[in-house]
């Protein structure tokens, strides 16, 4: 009767081995799925930008090419890339030829018909507007600079831009405002604030800068922020040590 309690003792110490073993054979292939996983995830967040940046260069390319291409293919020329710098060559040439007097009257000539057009004419203001607020032209640039202003309540900030200034008369006198506008879901789609220029902050960025804080959602945001105001008094106290 011993020896029969002895072997149950001997029969359960080696179940209680094997689940032991099971157990950390189990722990051991978690902890490397967790590391697969883990390594994975990594790639994926360093290769998914360069991903991303090559497919949209790609489709650039051939989209660009695909304006010039199909007549280089009617002629017998198959040469990948030379629709796509024919293309570009032909953009430059329009920009230089727009820039003149002669292309200047040419552009507001068929403004004149587009903006006659019923449907038309509006998608045409639209993407002149987006055109315009990345314009290198500082004279049709519809975004003046970047700007922070307190919004909605005290202690918190909204990020925008100027795009112009207004005067506001009323009895006590005048009063300038700066008209800011302040992008909610898309660069383009946004709020509109009438803000006293006094109160408006202006950060030491770019209307570029800007634009690539907006787009990103807010993750090219620089770790600080300095104002004007504040890189002008730098700059005078370090005229004035030397």
């Amino acid at each position: 009767m011993s020896f029969f309690f002895h072997g149950f003792d001997n029969s359960s110490k080696y179940e209680d081995m094997n689940l032991m073993i099971e157990f950390a054979y189990c722990l051991a292939y978690c902890a490397q799925s967790v590391t697969v996983a883990h390594t994975w995830l990594f790639c994926s967040v360093i290769l998914f930008p360069i991903a991303i940046t090559f497919y949209i260069t790609w489709w650039f390319v051939h989209f660009v090419d695909g304006f010039f291409s199909p007549i280089y293919a009617h002629l017998g020329i198959d040469i990948f890339g030379l629709g796509f710098i024919t293309s570009i060559t032909f953009i430059f040439l329009v920009g230089v030829f727009m820039s003149s007097w002669l292309g200047a009257s040419v552009l507001s000539l068929g403004e004149w018909f587009i903006k006659r057009m019923p449907f038309v004419r509006h998608i045409y203001n639209a993407s002149k507007q987006i055109s315009a607020a990345i314009s290198p032209d500082q004279n049709t640039q519809a975004f003046k600079e970047v700007a922070i202003i307190r919004h909605p309540r005290i202690g918190e900030y909204a990020f925008g831009f100027i795009t112009s200034s207004v005067i506001l008369q009323n009895y006590s006198g005048e009063e300038e405002l700066s008209c800011v506008y302040v992008p909610t879901n898309h660069l383009y789609i946004g709020d509109i604030f009438l803000v006293n220029t006094k109160d408006v902050i202006r950060p030491n960025l770019s209307v570029r800068e800007g634009i690539e804080i907006v787009v990103s959602g807010g993750m090219s945001m620089p770790q600080i922020l300095s104002t004007l105001d504040s890189c002008i008094s730098v700059e005078r106290s370090r005229s004035e040590r030397s």
